[in-house]
């Protein structure tokens, strides 16, 4: 027979094993568990990404069926579909300043509302002018800076083909460029300038405040025009010129609505079984050219995708 102190040893094995075993169980059950929720979350994910893309091909067909489906102006709208629901922004690049005719007035104002130091303006606004500049000789200061980066090139002395050029230019840092990209608090110049925007007046709704202050709006003007498009858009075009006449020469750069480009921004939400919206947001987004009957190019009419951006 076995003395209890054999007998003491082998139950004490047992307990440890069986502990080991119970914890190796609990371990791999939360492994699985945490892989089941991270893979409910990514069919989650890309669900809501198809039903915000749908949203964005719905919106640009809104806009080419008219005023039955969107009231031109319209800063944005709510769309809803069988598994969730979608804001919509429809902002026109006439919104924002050109990046390739813009003058130095407007870029010392649009970089002094974006927060940059005084001391950097003049460097990055004479920087952006010798981006687009022809200068056949490859002479300039900026160029002698950009050939010292690693790796290192000369700037193309034409216009800017795509807005993200900018994060090439001396002096602009990516803060600059995308602002707060997530909350959206503070715009950056991705959000004030287009290679898009033809130069002409800027959309009312949809405009940041820093460019309304780069047109040479005055603070309080610009502060009463954001307070009341949150309120109530602008759509009448009579209410637009008694405002413009009210501002002086920089109100005569104010318009309603955009002309043939617009971004359109499409935030997902899906639905939950019990019909609460989930906190899972997608985000996408695309810049749209609409050809409408009798447009100059004598394009078939439609619309054709620009740039598509993912997670915008």
């Amino acid at each position: 027979m076995r003395s209890s102190k054999e007998q003491g040893s082998a139950l004490l094995t047992v307990l440890w094993l069986t502990a080991a075993l119970a914890a190796t169980g609990i371990a791999v059950a939360n492994n699985v568990r945490g892989e089941t929720e991270r893979a409910a979350t990514g069919v989650d994910d890309l669900k809501a990404y198809f039903v915000a893309r749908g949203a964005v091909e719905r919106a640009a067909l809104y806009y080419m069926w008219g005023p039955d489906f969107y009231v031109h102006g319209l800063p944005s709208m709510e769309l809803p579909f069988p598994s969730g629901d979608v804001h919509v922004d429809m902002i026109p690049e006439s919104s924002k300043l050109g990046l390739n005719g813009s003058q130095p007035d407007d870029l010392f104002r649009l970089l002094a509302a974006l927060g940059v130091p005084g001391e950097r303006v003049p460097e990055i606004v004479g920087a952006i002018l010798d981006w687009r500049t022809p200068d056949p000789l490859h002479q300039s200061p900026f160029d002698a800076f950009y050939l010292t980066r690693t790796p290192s090139f000369l700037s193309p002395h034409t216009s800017f083909l795509e807005d993200e050029e900018l994060l090439q230019v001396k002096g602009i840092t990516p803060d600059l460029y995308y602002g707060s990209s997530l909350d959206h608090a503070h715009a950056g110049l991705r959000d004030c300038v287009s290679v898009y925007s033809s130069n002409g007046a800027v959309d009312i709704n949809t405009a940041q405040p820093a460019t309304l202050l780069a047109i040479g709006l005055a603070a309080p003007d610009v502060a009463a025009i954001v307070k009341r498009r949150a309120e109530r858009p602008f759509f009448d075009p009579q209410q637009i010129a008694a405002v413009t006449q009210s501002l002086g020469p920089a109100g005569a750069r104010l318009t309603l609505g955009g002309q043939t480009i617009y971004t359109i921004r499409a935030t997902a939400r899906l639905r939950q079984p019990g019909g609460k919206l989930s906190d899972l947001r997608r985000t996408v987004a695309a810049i749209v050219k609409f050809n409408m009957p009798g447009n100059p190019q004598h394009k078939a009419v439609g619309f054709e995708v620009l740039r598509w951006f993912d997670r915008a």
